[in-house]
């Protein structure tokens, strides 16, 4: 039995017809991203979405000198197929699937359900989505990375090949580099089949790197992210 994951909720302004589902990176919690999510909301084009906010269970972290945090899997370093805590990993997916069924429950198509995350929750993200048995409306990777890649391309949903994914990464992120993902965007292009997004469609993976970034976002990042919004789940 899969623990129920404690999350915030920003209702939708207006009748709901969509849901962003949004994962926190290391140390965070839900309300690290409610400020994005309120803002979102006061957009007239996006009023009709409702944002999930998850919190992540707290956990030593071995990469933090086993302080105890809000995490979703265990963190041993930030490389591209190093030691990864894949059990952690799937247990999380399990519970983020969770919130992704009772917004089905609740009315909401798969297709108008977008995943998105920040760092660890872009990784969390990108495993879940690519590999649910529910083809989303898209998915949101900020400042992530592709988790136990050999992994994923085994259990690859055969539906997400023209998937619409919004990828924005810092250009000096000192965690997360940004080698790593442009590694996990290779990997998927080449390795897993899926499509770069052509100019102005949303259909495959659209990568965009943010000049002078560290491991955050910017209000250019948050303003292509929310453009993407608008073309994956219209009002």
């Amino acid at each position: 039995m899969v623990a129920a994951l404690k999350h915030l909720i920003v209702p939708a302004a207006v009748k709901q017809t969509a849901t962003v589902i949004f994962i926190h990176g290391l140390g965070d919690t839900g309300y690290g991203w409610k400020p994005v999510a309120d803002m979102f909301q006061k957009d007239p084009a996006l009023a009709h979405v409702k944002w999930v906010l998850p919190h992540a269970p707290v956990a030593p972290v071995t990469a933090n000198l086993g302080m105890t945090m809000p995490t979703w899997f265990d963190l041993f370093s930030f490389g591209f197929n190093d030691a990864e805590d894949e059990d952690g990993m799937i247990k999380s997916s399990g519970s983020i699937n969770e919130l992704i069924e009772q917004e089905i429950k609740d009315g909401i198509d798969p297709g108008r359900i977008v995943l998105g995350g920040f760092s660890q929750g872009g990784a969390m993200a990108l495993l879940t989505g690519l590999t649910s048995r529910h083809k989303f409306a898209g998915l949101a990777v900020l400042s992530g990375w592709l988790p136990i890649s050999t992994r994923v391309k085994e259990i690859l949903a055969p539906h997400v090949a023209s998937l619409p994914i919004f990828w924005g990464h810092g250009s000096n992120d000192p965690l997360v580099k940004p080698m790593l993902a442009q590694m996990s965007k290779d990997f998927l292009t080449k390795e897993c089949g899926i499509s770069m997004a052509q100019s102005g469609d949303t259909k495959g993976l659209s990568f965009n790197m943010y000049s002078g970034v560290e491991h955050s976002t910017n209000n250019q990042e948050l303003l292509d992210l929310s453009n993407f919004l608008k073309k994956v789940v219209p009002a």
